[in-house]
């Protein structure tokens, strides 16, 4: 049996279950809910299994009373009428650390459903990150670089291709820690075809598998760019509408996720497109079919994993942040500047990073950065250059290099 590895959102789900009544989960298949969710559940009920759905769907509001609390709904959205049941006895008894719920981010989505507001707290949980397989304790890195505790040069960190190998391992808990390369593969492959096998069963019929395989991997190829749902739709052979649909999909599995534009009445004529990424980039690697050494001979591969990596990396960060901050991306409609990753701190100002596959980069790899830094003077705090290199030095005022196995060093 493997032991039990800290997640990110452990801290955070004992302190909203100290203060709240109830949680919810969400994130993709396979990326640790139910396991992290069962380390603080005093009773679990599966709602994947009949057996135990049947008193749910009979009787939601008796099946709820008795049980050991916090009780573990898992896999809610198999039986939704669980959280109108979860809404009446929050109402009733409003005590904290009574329910927690796992499964799929749909539950904001759809209409007709009780959004939780000012009873149900949501974490978004995301694949593994390096610093959790590591068996790290959390340590953000946008509070870090503010407090000045990010470390300093990394002499013994990964090369290039380090890089590349360990963002191709991505962070689903199953294969990156209990399989060698060859089944990793074979479980990353089967990973899509296994949902939406799970997305017909449960009704959807209007997701073709084939078009979706596709259009997944047109989303995949394109990720960590801006790319126009039509010219997805193209590539996938499907149109406009479907394209769009297919899109909401991937991202209520969680297996997509889109930084928006960032804006300010300070700067005029700023991009309005989210960035799309793979939230997984060994998943990424299966819909694309690439492999290390693909990925060390194609200069587009390697700068759209190496950015998707990283972007995932802050993105699961953001969850233990004190900060809280909001990841965005910046481009302008010329597309003369962009900053690959915004982090909207709100009233305190903003950090802005540029990800570079590159050992050794110049103050030209932080002319975006310092672009924005001038136009927005002292709301900018801080600018990084996350790069592959071992050193970590200042590039200009307020701009600093550092390498990107700072996230988990």
């Amino acid at each position: 049996m493997v032991a039990y590895i800290e997640r990110m959102a452990d801290a955070r789900l004992a302190e909203i279950l100290a203060a709240s009544p109830a949680v919810i989960i969400t994130g993709a298949r396979g990326c640790g809910k139910t396991t992290t969710a069962l380390r603080h559940a005093a009773s679990v009920v599966r709602l994947d299994n009949p057996l135990e759905t049947a008193a749910f769907e009979a009787d939601p509001d008796a099946a709820l009373r008795g049980r050991a609390e916090p009780l573990l709904l898992d896999e809610w959205q198999e039986c939704p009428s669980v959280v109108g049941a979860v809404k009446r006895a929050v109402d009733t008894e409003r005590r904290p650390g009574r329910f927690i719920l796992t499964g799929s981010a749909r539950f904001d989505a759809d209409p007709g459903l009780w959004p939780g507001t000012g009873r149900l707290i949501r974490i978004a949980m995301q694949p593994m990150t390096v610093r959790e397989q590591l068996g790290r304790p959390p340590a953000p890195f946008f509070s870090g670089l503010l407090a000045s505790e990010q470390p300093g040069s990394a002499a013994d960190g990964p090369d290039l291709r380090g890089y590349v190998e360990i963002a191709l391992r991505g962070g689903f808990p199953e294969p990156t820690l209990q399989l060698e390369s060859g089944d990793r593969e074979a479980w990353l492959d089967s990973y899509v075809e296994q949902l939406l096998v799970h997305e017909r069963a449960r009704g959807r019929n209007g997701v073709d598998p084939a078009r979706l395989a596709a259009f997944f991997e047109a989303y995949a190829t394109n990720s960590a760019g801006l790319v126009h749902d039509s010219t997805l739709s193209q590539a996938a052979g499907i149109d406009l509408r479907t394209a769009q649909s297919y899109t909401r999909l991937l991202t209520d599995m969680g297996i997509a996720a889109e930084s928006p534009a960032w804006s300010s009445n300070r700067l005029k004529r700023l991009a309005r497109m989210s960035k799309r990424h793979v939230t997984d980039t060994g998943l990424w690697a299966s819909a694309v079919g690439a492999d290390a050494d693909l990925v060390m001979g194609d200069g587009d591969l390697l700068g759209r994993l190496i950015d998707t990596f990283v972007t995932n990396q802050l993105r699961a960060e953001s969850l233990v942040d004190p900060l809280r901050p909001r990841l965005c991306h910046l481009r302008d409609r010329n597309a003369r500047r962009e900053v690959d990753l915004v982090a909207d701190l709100r009233a305190r100002g903003l950090i802005g990073v540029e990800i570079k596959a590159h050992g050794a980069p110049r103050a030209a790899h932080a002319k975006h950065l310092m672009w924005l830094r001038d136009e927005l003077g002292e709301k900018f705090l801080a600018g990084v250059v996350l790069h592959t290199g071992p050193r970590r030095f200042t590039l200009s005022d307020r701009i600093e290099a550092i390498p990107i196995c700072a996230l988990w060093t």
